[in-house]
């Protein structure tokens, strides 16, 4: 018998009842935690994580408030973990963040495996106050900590032949319910792609990121080592990387396979497009009580509208 837990926030007020069905019901999962036996346990606040010391980057961040580290860190998407908004947390203990390294590849003259901690070393860290918009029509403001990812790809030098950057997440089904069909079936192809344009990637609000407000990335945000491009919708910051490859063509990407009439390559923020389930005009901030209106790129048009001139945003979403 299924088990439904219940939501810390309302599907009202998450987006329209007409429109909401919950990714849940695409992915038909549900039957899935019947057979796992999952039980109605009230998820805790994560502790806090290592001091993770950044000079905050004024100029890059929201001025806004934070959102509560307990909701940045117990309402997440990682289907990696499970299906239900706090499976993450109640499954991060799964991971093991070390030893961990990170393979950049492909259309490069210097292809290196990088030890996280290497990485930690290499690059300064700074602290970004991002927003973070899900596609399912909900928000929240969160200060990562890390790098542009610009910096790392410099390291090997991509050749002229490079034209997009594949991401890929770590499969492990034994540290990774979530990747185990058998339990949950997703829909999803493991392991998780995703992927940019390379002037995408290039971009210098793209991060990649290894903390969050100031303490080292909790395993359910995608410890060790993530990427954050703030102007898409979220699924399109691939988490607990293993692999970055540069590419001649554009790569395949999880959702885009799973399901190509709703999640576009680009998947920039865009209220003028909605998803077939959720309308984009507006999103519920977590934290507050009334929804407001989507901004174009997430706030982030000045920064980068230009890389999109003369792209029909319709046809390319």
């Amino acid at each position: 018998m299924l088990i439904r837990r219940p939501e810390r926030f309302k599907t009202s007020e998450i987006t329209d009842e007409r429109l909401y069905l919950d990714r849940r019901s695409f992915i038909a999962g549900a039957a899935a935690l019947a057979a796992a036996g999952c039980q109605a346990e009230a998820v805790q606040e994560p502790p806090l994580g290592a001091p993770l010391p950044a000079t905050r980057n004024e100029a890059l961040s929201f001025k806004e408030p934070l959102t509560k580290w307990k909701d940045a860190t117990t309402y997440n998407n990682f289907y990696e973990f499970g299906v239900d908004k706090d499976d993450p947390a109640r499954e991060a203990h799964r991971l093991r963040v070390r030893p961990w390294t990170v393979r950049v590849e492909g259309l490069v003259h210097k292809p290196r495996t990088f030890d996280i901690d290497e990485l930690l070393k290499t690059f300064p860290l700074e602290e970004r106050v991002y927003s973070l918009r899900c596609v399912e029509a909900w928000s929240m403001i969160i200060p990562w900590v890390g790098f542009p990812l610009a910096a790392l790809l410099k390291r090997v030098e991509p050749t002229g032949a490079a034209k997009y950057v594949e991401f890929t997440t770590l499969l492990d089904p034994e540290q990774f319910p979530g990747q185990r069909q058998a339990l949950f079936y997703t829909g999803l192809d493991w392991p998780y792609t995703e992927g940019l344009r390379l002037d995408e990637a290039l971009h210098p609000l793209t991060l990649v990121t290894v903390g969050m407000y100031g303490r080292v990335l909790p395993n359910q945000n995608g410890a060790p080592i993530r990427v954050v491009v703030p102007w898409k919708y979220g699924f399109k910051s691939a988490k607990s990387l293993v692999r970055i490859r540069l590419v001649k063509d554009q790569p395949s990407t999880a959702w885009n396979d799973a399901a190509p009439q709703e999640y576009g390559f680009y998947s920039n923020v865009n209220p003028e497009v909605s998803h077939p389930r959720w309308s984009q005009a507006t999103e519920r901030r977590i934290g507050e009580f009334r929804r407001r209106p989507t901004l174009m790129f997430n706030g982030y048009a000045d920064q980068v509208a230009h890389l999109y001139t003369g792209m029909d945003l319709r046809k390319f979403y």
